[in-house]
């Protein structure tokens, strides 16, 4: 059976020291914004393309910058928590971050949903009001005062134990609430431009579309890699799978 990326092994690969650093030779970015200003293509900056995107399109992606929603959905206290927890599962450790709870409120807000849910699942709004009570009831329990105000070690580890369903939260089928959150988690960093800088991703193809389309061919309006390690044998080398 196919593994499913977007949800059980998605936690930040950290060094025995429990950073989340990027490697010392990853460069810092040049032009346009990454979360936390590395990159492997330290030149790339989409949003330098915008004019060879169609009016609907540049609308939508430049919204994404420059309109942050506010917290509508979210009461307070969940918001401290989730906000915390989107940090640790994407190693966002510093500005400039990614809006991604702002993103997943707006869309619960807005009823914006997938369009199913597990059997065994209450519908995703709940879930995630659930997953914020979860993990500040974990945290206290483990003598913080909540989640948000746990040290980063244990918010790790609480995290490592939501991802592997080893906790308790009632009903809820915990590891199956991880896959929720995570997916939408993921939908929404993927979807901003500052992630497209930070992975080279070239924009919306429409109108002027792809021409180069061999293998290791690139079109000149692409980010170049300036960092050549190879992430899957790094990670191998280092120790942190």
């Amino acid at each position: 059976m196919a593994r499913d990326l977007r949800s059980a092994e998605h936690l930040p690969k950290r060094s025995p020291s429990g950073e989340a650093a990027p490697p010392e030779e990853l460069p810092r970015q040049r032009r346009g914004i990454t979360p936390q200003m590395h990159g492997r293509y330290p030149d790339h900056d989409v949003l330098a393309q915008t004019q060879h995107w169609d009016a609907a399109t540049r609308r939508v992606v430049l919204d994404r910058v420059g309109n942050v929603p506010p917290i509508r959905f979210f009461d307070a206290a969940e918001e401290r928590a989730l906000r915390a927890f989107c940090d640790v599962v994407l190693a966002q450790d510093a500005e400039p971050r990614v809006p991604v709870l702002e993103a997943v409120d707006r869309r619960l807000c807005d009823g914006e949903l997938d369009g199913f849910r597990y059997a065994d699942m209450p519908p995703d709004a709940q879930t995630w009001r659930q997953v914020a009570r979860g993990l500040d009831d974990s945290a206290r329990a483990r003598g913080a005062d909540d989640f948000a105000a746990a040290d980063a070690e244990l918010q790790r580890e609480l995290v490592g134990a939501f991802q592997q369903g080893e906790l308790e939260w009632g009903e809820l089928p915990v590891r199956r609430a991880f896959s929720v959150v995570m997916r939408m988690v993921l939908a929404a960093f993927y979807a901003h431009p500052w992630a497209w800088n930070e992975i080279g991703f070239g924009g919306p193809a429409y109108p002027r579309g792809y021409a180069r389309m061999g293998l290791g061919q690139r079109e000149w309006w692409e980010g170049a890699a300036a960092f050549s390690t190879d992430p899957v044998s790094d990670v191998r080398e280092r120790g942190l799978e």
